[in-house]
């Protein structure tokens, strides 16, 4: 009977002890899913740059549009940017806040005022110096600012060009770039690329396009992907690695008397930012910001 006795209480242990080990595991999966969860809401740091494209794409006279003229759906797109830029910052922490935001052109326009403005939308923000009333200023103020940008442009008449292939070359890792940042890079440009003191060829690699070219190449008939392909077209590679990139092309507005100028056009962007190792780009044609607005804060936002 004695015997029995213990047995019952050996058994009886085990049954206790494995009832306290079965409630002991989901407290683990409960505090492994806690850390998960810290993992993913910690926010990333934005370093946004917007390169303007001050050719004269913005000539009023060249490039009339009845709906909306060019230079005001860039402002458009500029303060959709911007918007996303405060968004995301409202979205943190005070003390998670470190982000950036700069305005640039290649080369400088002459007018020094220009630059000058450039210099102050340069926008760096953190824990030290945010407040409600800076978050609150930057979407006025970078309306305002860019708007004085482009009606001097405009009133001084000159247009140096836009040397993008240059600022991809030399320029966009060290001012478009930085470790531990979410680099986003937005280029407002019709999608045509020339620049006097730019002007190289590689067998049938450039750093331009312009219509001329497309239509001397003979790339506006229906076989132009194939000859494109074949006889590899496109700009000549800029960069060997911009993998920390993330690249949104706004303001594409090709030649309408060739019906492929448009996907010639992609072609050779695409092309280029792929063998760049850009792994994030998209290209967008020049349209009603309001049409745009959902699609910038989508990039900026990193909403799929």
């Amino acid at each position: 009977m004695a015997m029995k006795n213990i047995f019952t209480l050996i058994a009886m242990s085990f049954l206790i002890a494995s009832a306290f080990s079965c409630k002991k595991e989901p407290s683990k999966e409960k505090s492994t899913e806690k850390e998960i969860v810290s993992k993913n809401t910690v926010s990333e740091d934005y370093n946004i740059s917007i390169l303007l494209d001050l050719s004269d794409r913005i000539r009023l006279k060249k490039n009339p549009n009845p709906t909306m003229k060019y230079y005001q759906r860039d402002l458009g797109y500029i303060k959709s940017v911007s918007e996303a830029f405060t968004q995301h910052l409202k979205s943190k922490r005070i003390r998670q806040i470190n982000d950036k935001m700069q305005l640039f052109f290649n080369p400088e326009p002459l007018d020094p005022a220009i630059n000058t403005i450039a210099q102050n939308l340069r926008i760096s923000i953190d824990k030290n110096n945010a407040s409600k009333e800076l978050l609150n200023s930057i979407n006025s103020d970078y309306a305002s600012q860019t708007s004085k940008i482009y009606e001097s442009a405009i009133k001084d008449n000159k247009y140096v060009g836009s040397d993008i292939w240059s600022f991809f070359d030399s320029k966009v890792k060290d001012q478009c770039i930085e470790n531990k940042y979410r680099n986003i890079l937005i280029v407002l440009t019709d999608g045509y690329m020339f620049y006097e003191s730019t002007v190289m060829k590689e067998g049938n690699r450039t750093t331009y396009i312009t219509p001329e070219l497309i239509r001397k190449n003979g790339l506006n008939t229906k076989d132009w992907d194939t000859k494109f392909h074949d006889q590899d077209f496109g700009f000549i590679k800029a960069n060997s690695d911009l993998s920390n990139l993330e690249v949104l092309v706004l303001g594409i507005n090709p030649d309408k008397k060739n019906p492929y100028e448009e996907k010639v056009i992609r072609a050779y962007w695409s092309k280029w930012f792929t063998e760049m190792k850009i792994s994030h780009f998209e290209i967008k044609n020049a349209d009603l910001p309001s049409n745009m607005e959902k699609i910038i804060k989508d990039f900026v936002l990193n909403k799929e």
